[in-house]
């Protein structure tokens, strides 16, 4: 499930405190929201809401929609061409004709391969 997070810390707060009516005070519940409260407001006025933002997008993108190809190629010369002029990285994924690879280092000599690594989109569901 996508969550939203761009959420308006206010709007959270409103929401927050209309579940917390519903806990008499001093309850486990009632605890637990103002603590979740006070620290949502304490990213927010230590100027680390952005990086509270990247943090709950991480935690909620299932691991196969972080799997990206780095480069997409239509063609094998293509990503050969591209490989060649050192453009490629030892672990980058990327698509050839529609299908996923690996960039890994070569057994024997220097330099970079190709390995097929399907993409989770290969994969189905």
């Amino acid at each position: 499930m996508a969550y939203n997070s761009n959420f308006d810390v206010d709007d959270v707060m409103v929401t927050l405190g209309k579940v917390g009516e519903r806990f008499q005070d001093g309850t486990p519940e009632d605890e637990a929201l103002r603590i979740a409260a006070v620290a949502l407001l304490y990213v927010r006025d230590s100027a680390k809401l952005e990086d509270y933002r990247d943090y709950f997008r991480k935690f909620f993108t299932p691991a196969t929609e972080s799997v990206v190809a780095v480069q997409s190629f239509a063609t094998t010369d293509e990503a050969e061409a591209w490989l060649s002029q050192g453009k490629g990285h030892e672990g980058d994924l990327v698509r050839v004709a529609g299908k996923g690879f690996r960039v890994i280092a070569r057994r024997k000599g220097p330099g970079l391969m190709f390995l097929r690594t399907p993409l989770p989109d290969e994969m189905g569901s």
